[in-house]
């Protein structure tokens, strides 16, 4: 018996086909191979076609069928983690009717500010946890105001892992934590918040039907069954957001917990047994896939938009061509902790939450053209985007969250040795890294969802730890480096 999962990032679409008995991944795969495009039409836009996800999932699920050998009969169930806070708009016919505005498009912001200073930060705060700021909601405010003739078309908004799971089933659904993302639920009132669907000027009925994250999401119909080489009837029991997936697939569940992830995006994501905010909103606040409202359980979250695409973007731009991220890393560590006096800022990549929502761009301070070459800056660019980590985890711990320990998925940027070994010393938080990934868990979620595994112990107590990553003895010199590049945020935000 098998589990398939499918995680739909804006680089790439990932499959993961799991034996649901050993929790081994039989077989994995991703597309397209190069990055997936990214239309940006002006600055500070973004935007996917998603047309295009289904195609790349489509070729990911051939890929992982063949290398297997498995049969679709013996699938048992399918799971599915997104990239959050996109904007898919369908009509009645269920076509798209626009590109989706995706997660870091900062389009939205405007909307948002304005309705957080006109509904009050009280409000906004206590329903929501968060201000409306750059999410789904103030995307589609956008929208409604400078493209009426598609806002006028739209039967239901949907999230990327909606829209998929509408591909696989034919239904339309979302989630509670799907909801919170959006930054349309109420967690005050237990439902959608109608208080934000008045001001923005939406109907509630743009909503698609509420499933719980774990349960029968819909069952797979004979044409999507026959693009994908699958079987039809096969169910989809779990979605989830990339970064709740991503803790559901590192076993964060309860309060204290921690899961980290550094993909083109970075994200550390702790769980908070009540309900708690950051009274500037600088880190964000969403329902976890196991929050219930007898059972709080807040995913807080601090995103940085610009972690890996600044490592992408080293590696396109600084690196002579041919030069592997694995040897980018070799060359990192022939620096001393501190780029000798390099700092870089790593928020070119749209708005950045922790800032307020201000979009600061990328910048690069201490270059000395004597003593400093393309080394320095690899390393500056990895300590760069581990100190935005930390500067978030800063404010973590002002809503009373604890970070001793950090579990991360062995992938990305925690596959270099600078990387994990500067967050381990800056935060003083010991690092698990731990064999998955965002395909793997949602497969692991479907398990759940469709009851083969009684709770997230069973379906998680398979992981296998790669490697502890402790902090070194002597934090000075690490802690020293925050703070310079402190020092440079702060100028830059003044």
């Amino acid at each position: 018996m098998y589990l398939l999962g499918y995680d739909i990032g804006s680089s790439s679409v990932k499959a993961a086909l799991v034996d649901a008995l050993t929790g081994d991944c039989v077989a994995s795969d991703f597309y397209p191979k190069s990055e997936a495009p990214i239309k940006a039409l002006k600055p500070g836009w973004a935007e996917q076609n998603p047309e295009q996800w289904w195609e790349y999932l489509r070729h990911a699920t051939h890929s992982v069928l063949a290398a297997s050998k498995v049969s679709p009969t013996d699938i048992a169930a399918i799971g599915i983690s997104y990239q959050m806070h996109g904007l898919v708009a369908i009509d009645s016919e269920r076509r798209v009717i626009r590109d989706a505005i995706i997660w870091c498009d900062s389009r939205g912001v405007p909307f948002g500010e304005k309705a957080m200073n006109e509904l009050g930060a009280d409000a906004c705060l206590s329903h929501l946890l968060n201000s409306p700021g750059n999410f789904t909601a103030s995307k589609l405010k956008w929208l409604k105001e400078n493209e009426p003739e598609s806002f006028d078309k739209i039967y239901k908004i949907l999230l990327p892992g909606d829209y998929v799971a509408m591909r696989l089933t034919g239904e339309l659904s979302t989630t509670i934590s799907g909801l919170s993302e959006m930054m349309l639920w109420d967690f005050k009132e237990n439902r959608p918040a109608k208080f934000l669907l008045d001001y923005f000027g939406f109907d509630e009925s743009i909503l698609p039907e509420i499933k719980p994250t774990f349960s029968e999401q819909g069952r797979m119909t004979e044409s999507a069954a026959a693009e994908l080489g699958l079987v039809a009837g096969i169910p989809v029991t779990y979605r989830a957001g990339d970064q709740p997936n991503n803790a559901l697939s590192l076993n964060v569940f309860n309060p204290g917990e921690i899961a980290s992830t550094a993909g083109t995006s970075g994200v550390v994501y702790g769980i908070n047994g009540s309900i708690d905010y950051d009274p500037l909103s600088r880190v964000n606040n969403f329902a976890h896939v196991n929050h219930t409202a007898e059972s709080t359980r807040i995913g807080v979250m601090t995103c940085i938009n610009g972690t890996g695409i600044l490592n992408s973007w080293i590696k396109k731009n600084v690196v002579p061509e041919g030069i592997s991220y694995a040897e980018m890393n070799q060359l990192a560590d022939k620096v001393a902790v501190g780029s000798n006096g390099v700092t870089i800022l790593p928020f070119g990549n749209g708005a950045e939450r922790v800032l307020q929502n201000r979009e600061i761009g990328c910048s690069m301070h201490g270059i000395n053209f004597n003593i400093h070459n393309r080394n320095h800056i690899i390393r500056a660019a990895q300590e760069g985007i581990v100190f935005s980590f930390y500067y978030g985890m800063e404010i973590m711990k002002q809503i009373g969250l604890e970070i001793r320990r950090i579990h991360a998925g062995h992938a990305n940027m925690f596959l270099s040795q600078v990387f994990r070994t500067t967050l381990a010393s800056v935060s003083g938080a010991s690092i698990d890294l731990v064999d998955t990934d965002g395909a793997m868990g949602a497969a692991k979620g479907a398990g759940m969802g469709v009851g083969i595994y009684k709770n997230n112990d069973e379906a998680f107590g398979t992981l296998k730890t790669i490697e502890i990553v402790n902090p070194a003895n002597d934090r000075t010199p690490y802690l020293e480096a925050y703070e310079r590049w402190k020092e440079c945020l702060e100028k830059e935000l003044r």
